[in-house]
């Protein structure tokens, strides 16, 4: 399966060093992913890797023949992914606003019938635990429903190192056993959505809407 971890962080840095912290959040899921489902592809999407334009202009506004390449290429990434790990700071007890910016290029037919993890995080006592509140409506209104189990990382900066691994190595073990319970529980739904999609497209039965947002009103309603 491929699983896309989201990067909900575009600062080029941050405290309390120059790597912003949400990267060391985004390689300890990645890592404990790959060594506990190695047959799997992990990839980190970080904003800054996309140029989204000065003006919003979501991928499926465009022309077919106009897509920026950039927005194209991760659309299809998205659509070919089996699952997601959306990883947030929390801003004004809400989601991280270029996590929400990058989404909202793409449309849910891309997310949908397809899983997703909630992990937050601060440099903070609470652990970005808000933010979770508004990203289990967002999320679900992507089609890509969030797992119950969730992850929140309070003061992140002194739990993981650089590179994604435990400052202190003897936390390892129990750092790592947090972070299973919500990602194997993401990898679960991922495989048995895998296995359905393969047996019934989803979009047959219940079609995206793609003229316009009057096709969720009720019968009779304009």
């Amino acid at each position: 399966m491929n699983i896309l971890i989201f990067l909900g962080s575009s600062r080029t840095s941050g405290p309390p060093r120059p790597k912003r912290l949400g990267e060391r959040v985004c390689l300890a899921c990645s890592h404990l992913l790959n060594n506990a489902f190695p047959s799997n592809t992990v990839e980190i999407i970080d904003p800054l890797d996309y140029d989204t334009g000065g003006v919003f202009k979501p991928e499926f506004a465009y022309s077919r023949k106009l897509v920026p390449e950039d927005l194209e290429n991760l659309a299809a990434k998205i659509k070919n992914a089996d699952a997601y790990v959306m990883v947030s700071p929390e801003y004004n007890h809400s989601m991280s606003p270029a996590l929400a910016h990058l989404l909202n290029h793409f449309g849910s037919s891309l997310f949908s019938f397809k899983p997703s993890a909630i992990v937050t995080y601060s440099a903070g006592q609470w652990g970005g635990a808000r933010a979770a509140i508004s990203m289990r409506t967002f999320l679900s209104e992507l089609g890509c429903l969030p797992v119950s189990a969730m992850v929140h990382l309070p003061c992140a900066q002194e739990v993981f190192d650089e590179t994604g691994h435990t400052l202190n190595p003897d936390d390892q073990t129990q750092w790592d056993e947090y972070l299973y319970r919500t990602l194997a529980q993401l990898v679960w739904w991922a495989q048995a959505s895998q296995q359905q999609r393969d047996l019934v497209d989803p979009l047959t039965t219940s079609k995206a809407f793609k003229d316009s947002p009057s096709q969720r009103n009720a019968p009779g309603k304009s």
